[in-house]
């Protein structure tokens, strides 16, 4: 009987025991899935969290862009809402309204500049104010600038912007410093040159070299070759004329060599500038969850 009792004893004690490594295999089980899950629940809301904070730098930088450019007026915030972007229209803003942007800067100091406005124009036609019979100046340029962004329609605004740009000192800039490299407008300033000197070459052309420059970012340099035959007077006038003139022609070696009955011959290689265009890019910025992993 006592050994029937012990049996049965070690038989429920066998039987805990199992009961009991099932019980921990189970929640060895249950706590290894919850460790996978709060590693994971971590991991994504570290991932989210990277993915919030370059969202809310791109909107920065894209706020900033269009703040500095003076495309729409400042923001009431720090950033633009989606609802003052879809409101902004650049051709019913007027530049007083954008103090310190890029586009005040050039619409108010560089249009205005009396040392650019005073190269003659090309064409007088285009710039002629009717009711003075004088050519516009600035100041009658930007009144019409600013009625049209008061009363005017964006057509209104447009001519208004675009007679600035070809009646103000604004036209000199391409002249002086183009955007992109163009050989036959360089040949053309060259020949026109020539022909104020009162001389008219028999060949012009470039050496087709266009190298970088070491002046600044973003400059260009195209190499061209002078030769001048002609009195001494005429040659004299080339030379100031190029000197004088708003493209500037930087000229690197240079000869002159009298050639009988006072005439003298002039061979030179000068550099003449461009600028590449300037663009806003964008740029794709890729995250990944854990880093490297």
């Amino acid at each position: 009987m006592a050994r029937e009792v012990a049996i049965l004893k070690r038989a429920k004690i066998t039987q805990a025991q199992k009961y009991m490594l099932m019980a921990v295999f189970g929640t060895a089980i249950i706590l290894g899935v919850a460790l996978a899950i709060i590693m994971y629940s971590a991991n994504k809301i570290s991932f989210n969290s990277d993915v919030i904070a370059a969202e809310e730098r791109t909107i920065v930088e894209y706020s900033d862009a269009i703040s500095g450019l003076g495309i729409c007026r400042k923001p009431t915030g720090t950033v633009y809402t989606l609802d003052e972007i879809k409101k902004c229209n650049p051709n019913t803003i007027s530049v007083t309204q954008v103090p310190g942007t890029l586009r005040y800067n050039i619409m108010e100091n560089l249009a205005a500049s009396d040392i650019l406005g005073s190269v003659p124009k090309e064409n007088t036609t285009d710039c002629l104010n009717l009711k003075t019979g004088k050519s516009y100046t600035y100041t009658e340029m930007n009144d019409i600038y600013d009625e049209a962004t008061e009363t005017g329609t964006d057509d209104d605004i447009i001519a208004a912007s675009e007679l600035i740009q070809t009646c103000s000192a604004l036209r000199i800039i391409p002249d002086a410093l183009p955007a992109y490299k163009n050989e036959e407008a360089l040949l053309s300033s060259l020949n026109k040159i020539f022909l104020v000197s009162g001389w008219e070459p028999e060949t012009l052309s470039p050496t087709g070299t266009s190298t970088s420059s070491e002046l600044g970012p973003n400059l260009n340099t195209i190499s061209v070759r002078l030769s001048v035959e002609a009195d001494s007077a005429t040659t004299l006038r080339v030379l100031d004329n190029i000197e004088r003139s708003i493209r500037e022609f930087d000229i690197e070696r240079a000869s002159i060599e009298w050639a009988g009955d006072n005439s003298l011959v002039l061979y030179a290689q000068a550099n003449a500038y461009y600028m590449n265009p300037s663009t806003l890019g964008e740029a794709t910025k890729t995250l990944k969850p854990g880093g490297k992993k």
